[in-house]
């Protein structure tokens, strides 16, 4: 867990990091958002690479660790750029880097099964779950504490970097397979299997196209806080606030389901976690004072934890051990793109009124307990395995 707790709060740190970075030697927010978006957008096209060299590798640990060092190196180059080269080249090499982030969410969760067996991989997943909490909570806030000393965010990437070195070590210590858990055949046919067990299942279509839902809407919340804060307190700041307490909140939703061990019913979990979330950003729509958004981001913390926790124990559940990580590695990359999407439509929106823009991640929300609560439907293909 520290290993993952490091790289996922060095990548927590990387995007505003970067971002303040990029404004404050270029001046420009135009072309520090475009080092934001390229670092996000690419995910979605590194993922399934990812899962299928992660699945041919009998010793993925490695290969998780160059994904590491890579993305470290990517960040160091873009900072070292800023100011002399051209912005082109700094968002393609922004993009570069950033098909190695699927390898730091989803590409080490894969792993989980080489590390606990069958009778412990329950509580072990809700640990890995609280690493991203624990990192979603202290990335931010180390790159507002590194920015404040530092007075750039320069030093803020190099930080952000030397977490993901530091958990190089960790990375390539993890087990070796007794054999590749894929066969060695065509990169596209194992693309293909990839995205089709994803389809043909119906758990793991279901909890994929929620979650994209879910996702999409939780990037309304992160954006909106923000707007929220100003309005309630005449401080953004108390927006990063808020997201500290949803982060928190979600952090201690796990560890209640890590003590409890065994949970019989992830599905219903992830259909009441999302049900929560959205239930939170509501109440924080019609929040008339900053304790009642207080409120309402630990509400929404509350399901957000738990959904997570659920979304990685159906995947585990369902994935064939033979396209676990492109199971993995792929969903991780239609969650980040999703959330860029997310991002981009709630921007415009809070900016018009947060009220409006809560309003519409808690409609995102309902719509992803639909999705979510669906019916197997009669004629179903069965399960892959």
């Amino acid at each position: 867990m520290a290993g993952a707790v490091a790289a996922r709060a060095g990548d927590e740190m990387s995007g505003p990091a970067l971002l303040i970075a990029g404004l404050a030697v270029t001046g420009s927010p135009l072309v520090a958002s475009w080092l934001l978006a390229g670092l996000t957008v690419s995910a979605a096209a590194g993922g399934p690479l990812l899962g299928v060299l992660l699945d041919r590798a009998r010793r993925p640990g490695r290969l998780l660790a160059w994904c590491l060092s890579g993305y470290a190196a990517g960040l160091l180059l873009v900072l070292y750029g800023l100011g002399w080269a051209p912005d082109a080249a700094l968002v393609a090499m922004a993009m570069a880097t950033g098909l190695l982030g699927p390898a730091l969410t989803g590409g080490w969760t894969a792993q989980l099964p080489l590390v606990a067996g069958p009778e412990r991989l329950g509580r072990a997943n809700a640990l890995d779950s609280m690493s991203y909490n624990v990192a979603g909570l202290a990335g931010p806030a180390v790159v507002g504490v590194v920015v404040a000393a530092a007075g750039d965010g320069g030093a803020a990437v190099l930080v952000s970097a030397g977490l993901l070195i530091a958990a190089l070590p960790i990375a390539w210590a993890l087990p070796s397979r007794s054999r590749p858990a894929a066969p060695v055949g065509a990169v596209w046919g194992e693309l293909v299997a990839g995205f089709a067990v994803i389809v043909r299942n119906v758990a793991l279509r279901r909890a994929t196209a929620g979650s994209m839902i879910s996702c999409a809407g939780l990037a309304v919340l992160v954006v909106s806080a923000p707007v929220l804060g100003a309005r309630l307190t005449g401080e953004s700041a108390y927006g990063a606030l808020l997201l500290a307490v949803t982060a928190a909140c979600g952090l201690a939703a796990n560890a209640v389901i890590a003590a409890r061990g065994r949970v019989r019913r992830w599905d219903a979990v992830l259909v009441w976690g999302t049900a929560v979330l959205g239930a939170g950003m509501a109440l924080a729509a019609v929040a008339g004072s900053f304790w009642v958004a207080v409120v309402a981001a630990a509400v929404a913390g509350a399901g957000e934890g738990p959904q997570l926790t659920a979304l990685f124990s159906v995947r585990h559940r369902e994935a064939p051990a033979r396209l676990r990580a492109q199971v993995f590695t792929t969903g991780a990359s239609l969650k980040i793109t999703s959330f860029a999407l997310g991002s981009a439509l709630a921007g415009p929106l809070a900016a018009y009124s947060p009220t409006a823009s809560l309003l519409a991640g808690a409609a995102l929300q309902a719509v992803a307990v639909a999705t979510l609560a669906l019916r197997r439907s009669v004629g179903s293909p069965t399960p892959m395995r």
